[in-house]
Order: structure tokens, then sequence, then C-alpha cells
């Protein structure tokens, strides 16, 4: 059982792990933009986490979770995952995210337990991204940018930091762009860094920044008779 940490640093360990399991470097200016915080309230925090053992800072890349930071950031993210995944079967798809980051904090070890297994032990959350020991899953699929015009695409994951922007997750509902979702590439343009993609009977245009947040995987041609 990990013992009990302030929502406060919760919030500092589900971006720490995100950014460490994706070969980020770890730098206070970008944990206070993504947690929309100073500089100096990043310092403040990361001090405490280095007190009470969850990071180091000995490594050349920076703030690093230690193996105790890691298995307390393991079940923040494992949590809030599930919580989102109790709140699908009552809210829209774009909604859920922010609603689970105020529910995660208030998970109990038995709560989360019960929740695994009423929810069928599951691998990904709802937008695709995996659950703590499941990273091997996405390893395969890649941003829609990299794809080709005529390319036949199965949406497949939203990272979570695109998950941050509630109004992505809008954007892309009203396009009915989601997980499983199929798509064609209809046009990628370097120089304004755009791709298009068709939606059923409809194109929508992606700006390359949000793209690079949007995994898919090659759609398996359909079978001919």
């Amino acid at each position: 059982m990990i013992e009990k940490i302030s929502p406060t640093i919760e919030d500092y360990l589900g971006i720490l792990y995100i950014l460490e399991r994706d070969g980020e470097i770890i730098s206070g200016v970008r944990l206070a933009a993504l947690l929309g915080v100073s500089q100096p309230t990043v310092t403040n925090t990361l001090k405490r986490m280095l007190r009470d053992g969850l990071i180091s800072m000995e490594l050349p890349g920076g703030t690093a979770l230690t193996p105790k930071g890691l298995e307390a950031a393991s079940s923040v993210m494992r949590r809030h995952m599930l919580a989102e995944w109790m709140l699908s079967r009552m809210l829209s798809w774009s909604k859920v995210h922010q609603e689970a980051h105020q529910m995660e904090h208030a998970i109990s070890d038995e709560l989360e337990a019960a929740l695994l297994d009423q929810l069928n032990q599951p691998t990904l959350c709802p937008h695709g991204n995996p659950l703590p020991g499941n990273e091997d899953l996405v390893k395969d699929w890649i941003p829609i940018h990299l794809f080709q015009i005529g390319d036949h695409i199965i949406i497949r994951r939203i990272h979570e930091l695109a998950e941050e922007q509630p109004e992505v997750l809008d954007f892309l509902e009203r396009n009915l762009i989601g997980i499983n979702t199929v798509v064609t590439v209809e046009e990628v343009l370097t120089f304004n860094q755009t791709i298009t993609i068709r939606v059923g009977n409809h194109p929508v245009t992606i700006g390359f920044p949000l793209a690079r947040s949007i995994f898919a995987e090659y759609a398996p041609e359909p079978v001919v008779d």
C-alpha cells in the first residue's frame, strides 16, 4: 500500500509519469506549462517530492521518478483511467477525462481493485492510452500525419497530453473522430503543416501539432468474395 499523497503531488506524478514514459526531458518550464502553475511553484513542489523520496534529480535528463515515485505514479494513472471507464457509462467521451481528474484522488486501493475486476481488467483507457504495464500494446501505432494519401487507417489513441485540452476532445467528438474510427487520408500538406482525413462523408483538416497526438494503424483490407 502506498502512503497517502496529496492531490497536488498526484497531479505532478501523473505528468512526470507520462513524460518519463515517452522519453522526454523533464524541465521546470515544461512542468509549469503543463500544470498551469508558476515555475517557483514547480520548484517548491519538486523539493517536497525530492524530500519524500518520490523523485531524484541526479540524472542528466533532469527530474526522474524513483521506484517509490514510479509506484505512486502508476497508481495515479491507473485510478485515473479506471475513473474514465466508469464515467464513460454516464458522460460523453469528450467529458470523462476532466471529470476523472476530480475522482482519481478519492479512489482507494480497495476501490481500485474492485474497479479493475468490475471493468474486466482494461488494458487501455477510453482514449486508447495504456494502463501502466501495457505500453507494448500501443508501440506500433503512429501519429496520423505520418501516413500517406489514400491510406485507410483506424484511429487507436489520443495522447494523454492532448486529453488535457477539453476543446481538443470536443473537436474530435464533434467530427466523429473516436477510438476505432476508420478514416481515409485525403491530403498531407507539409508546407502548411496540415492533414485532411475523410470521416464518413465529410473531410476534416487537422494541424500537425494535434495530429502528432492522434495515433493510428492501417485498417485491414476488406474481404472480397
